[in-house]
């Protein structure tokens, strides 16, 4: 297939280079956004490719799956943050680095082929599926915003369902939740859901708070490893006293459509079983033929050059970058850590176009931030703990600063403030936007 028409060697019209960012995260969108400001408007075109025209703001989708947050404000439009970029809605998939193209799939019509100078890869990660028999058929991801949102719904469609059914069995299914994962994601998810199913159950007559149950369970010996011990112990304490069952050095050995068995011999009967438990890099980066470590991440210099191809970086999830600030002498695939690496990718890349001197990373993180809802929290900011109400307190006010756009932030302020005074929504609105309204005829 042809490549675009703006010159095959990737140079654009007029002699400006072209810098191609593959992934709309927080490493790329950032990335795209520091290289705005270090080049000048003459010097390069900036593409950014991206499945959707928004950035999300993954550490606030366990509220927005809870309904504290609308979804939509915790989307970050791509073309208000980026004013010189271009943007290309679509998916990459498949990068040539010797012929310097990158093939992208739009959600409608043909593949595109399109050329570049320097490319910047930042496709983020996808969920780990391990060949657990009927995992993947009968999990349930929590990664994306249609993923949580889709959760949020099959939530309140169970405790519909078992508040109209009279088979106890039937009602046992419906108001078992099974989350698999004790890390950031799958704790805070547990945290908040279980908070909205206690107070929703306040409207449904026919069940108790004893009817429903939630179980998060994981491998490991203690959730959130990254949080030190006694953090650590006091998320799961917090857990435990509302009620959640945490289960500990416990392995899933097989989903069935309405159960899910442990390593334990346990078979829990459930209509909700949803997998958080780890995550790889996207699949692009081992199929580009660069070079890959035994994860498939992409192996990076301290300039974040990818090994061997100097016109080519990487960062985020995708990359194994270097730094000697941390202990295991890598970045760890955190937000704020793939914050900084985006700021050095455009530094860097700048460079290698004239404009600027090369700058290695190094970066020690300024701590953990965990919110547990109902205004409980365990944070770890430059060293000092903080619990409790300090906790949730300074776990909000940390990502309302580092929400992109001063209108995001007004948004979702407003939203925790008519939190604060109002029973959470319980409304289900999965079947809006399923069928093209020129169908109603009623």
């Amino acid at each position: 297939m042809p490549a675009d028409d703006d010159g095959g060697d990737g140079e654009m019209s007029g002699g400006r280079k072209r810098v191609l960012v593959v992934g709309g995260g927080f490493g790329g969108m950032y990335t795209a956004r520091h290289l705005e400001r270090r080049l000048p408007p003459g010097a390069a075109e900036i593409l950014l490719v991206n499945p959707e025209n928004f950035m999300l703001y993954t550490p606030l989708l366990p509220e927005a799956a809870a309904g504290t947050i609308e979804p939509r404000h915790v989307v970050v439009p791509l073309r208000r943050v980026l004013r010189r970029t271009r943007l290309v809605i679509g998916r990459a998939t498949g990068v040539d680095a010797e012929g310097r193209t990158c093939t992208v799939q739009p959600p409608e019509g043909e593949q595109r082929v399109l050329t570049w100078d320097r490319l910047v890869l930042a496709p983020g990660s996808v969920s780990r599926v391990p060949p657990i028999p009927g995992l993947a058929e009968h999990a349930r991801g929590f990664k994306t915003l249609p993923e949580g949102i889709y959760l949020r719904n099959h939530v309140l469609r169970q405790l519909e369902l078992a508040d109209a059914s009279d088979d106890a069995a039937e009602r046992t299914r419906r108001c078992t939740f099974v989350v698999v994962g004790a890390g950031y994601a799958g704790t805070e998810l547990v945290a908040e859901m279980q908070v909205l199913t206690t107070r929703a159950l306040r409207a449904y007559p026919g069940l108790r708070p004893r009817d429903v149950r939630w179980v998060l369970a994981d491998v490991a010996p203690t959730i959130m490893p990254e949080l030190g011990g006694e953090l650590a112990r006091i998320a799961m304490r917090t857990l435990r006293q509302r009620g959640v069952e945490v289960r500990l050095e416990t392995e899933v050995k097989e989903v069935g459509p309405d159960w899910v068995r442990l390593s334990d011999g346990e078979e829990i009967p459930t209509r909700t079983f949803v997998w958080t438990a780890g995550v790889t890099p996207n699949p692009l980066a081992a199929r580009a033929g660069l070079p890959t470590d035994d994860k498939g991440r992409l192996l990076v210099d301290q300039y974040l050059a990818v090994r061997g191809h100097r016109d080519v970086f990487a960062l985020g999830d995708t990359a194994l970058v270097p730094d000697q600030a941390e202990p295991r002498g890598f970045a760890p695939p955190t937000a704020q850590h793939s914050l900084r690496e985006a700021k050095v990718c455009a530094a860097n890349v700048a460079a290698s176009l004239g404009e600027g001197e090369r700058e290695s990373f190094h970066f020690r993180g300024l701590g953990l931030a965990v919110n547990l809802a109902d205004y409980k929290g365990v944070v770890r900011a430059y060293g000092v703990p903080l619990t409790g109400f300090l906790g949730w307190f300074a776990a909000r006010s940390y990502h309302l600063l580092t929400m992109p756009t001063f209108s995001r932030r007004i948004r979702i302020g407003l939203d925790w403030a008519v939190a604060l005074i109002s029973p959470r929504d319980i409304a289900e609105l999965g079947s809006l936007g399923r069928e093209d309204p020129r169908a109603a005829h009623d």
